[in-house]
């Protein structure tokens, strides 16, 4: 059995289980801290209700899927391509922004949960919602950008939802090392390499997704001939431009260790040069507003002393 595809969601679900479980673990040390017991069980119903939405939201788009694979008829072919690169845009898009997102947050995420939690415990007879709607929100959000990461790699089947467990898995692991037992983790060290790995792995998201737009431009253009000046470049692709290498017969995407670089920095064994630039530009957009908001901010007092 093919485990390379469950790297990328295992990886994928570990970092964004983390988050969660930095969250829950923050929440849980505070309602102890601020002697409010009666309300953990609602950090645990909200893990519940998180996951449960999360997998259902999962389970009924791989249905949708599977459903729009099963057709082959040419209007379906095009929908279903259109899908799928939409599905990945829309997952680029998600996990980008996370990534940002977070790694701007980091520093002051302990600070502003703290103050959530310590605001809602104050509202007398809405504690016990808040706290649930905090962990819910927190559980499902970091769950729905691996449902559509999972949806955006429908084709490589059942396999990356066991990745998905697995890395689901790992950070309950981390979260019981650093709340239960107290024993310490670089957790800067630890987003600064699984931010970069999951840059990278997004990155092959984007040759994906030019790829079905592609083959929905062909299957269109096929179902409608008279809008065949719609392909600007020749056969066997419409969008994509030329070939820029055909490497297949020296190191196979589909075999090892062509299949690792695939999965994890979007190696192709025959990329063309739309998906080259499209790679290069996300790499060189996403991947510098990451390492600038990784990087710790500038002491004004220093610039002042320079200056």
């Amino acid at each position: 059995m093919d485990w390379s595809s469950a790297i990328p969601t295992f990886l994928i679900t570990l970092r964004e289980g983390v988050e969660a479980a930095l969250v829950v673990g923050i929440v849980l040390a505070y309602l102890r801290q601020a002697k409010q017991p009666q309300l953990i069980p609602y950090v645990y119903w909200g893990i519940a209700a998180g996951l449960t939405v999360s997998v259902l939201v999962g389970g009924l788009l791989l249905q949708l899927l599977q459903q729009v694979q099963n057709v082959t008829t040419p209007d379906v072919v095009v929908l279903r391509q259109l899908l799928e690169t939409g599905l990945g845009v829309f997952a680029i898009a998600m996990l980008s922004w996370m990534l940002i997102w977070m790694t701007r947050q980091a520093r002051s995420l302990k600070t502003e949960i703290e103050g959530s939690v310590q605001s809602t415990v104050a509202v007398r007879g809405a504690a016990a919602w808040g706290i649930f709607s905090l962990i819910a929100t927190a559980v499902l959000r970091e769950g729905f950008e691996t449902v559509l990461f999972l949806a955006a790699q429908f084709q490589a089947g059942w396999t990356p939802v066991l990745g998905a467990i697995a890395g689901i898995v790992g950070a309950v692991i981390i979260g019981v090392l650093l709340f239960k037992w107290g024993i310490k983790i670089n957790l800067k060290q630890f987003f600064q390499v699984m931010g970069t790995l999951l840059l990278l792995i997004v990155s092959g998201l984007v040759i994906s997704a030019l790829r079905h737009l592609d083959a929905a431009a062909i299957a269109f253009v096929q179902l409608h001939p008279q809008f065949a000046s719609l392909c600007w470049s020749a056969a066997p692709t419409c969008l994509l431009g030329p070939l820029v290498w055909d490497a297949h017969a020296v190191l196979p995407d589909q075999e090892f260790p062509g299949i690792i670089l695939k999965t994890l920095f979007g190696y192709r064994e025959m990329l063309y040069l739309g998906q080259a630039i499209g790679y290069l530009l996300f790499l060189g957009l996403v991947g510098s507003r990451y390492f600038r908001s990784s990087s710790p901010p500038k002491d004004n007092a220093a610039l002042k002393t320079q200056n």
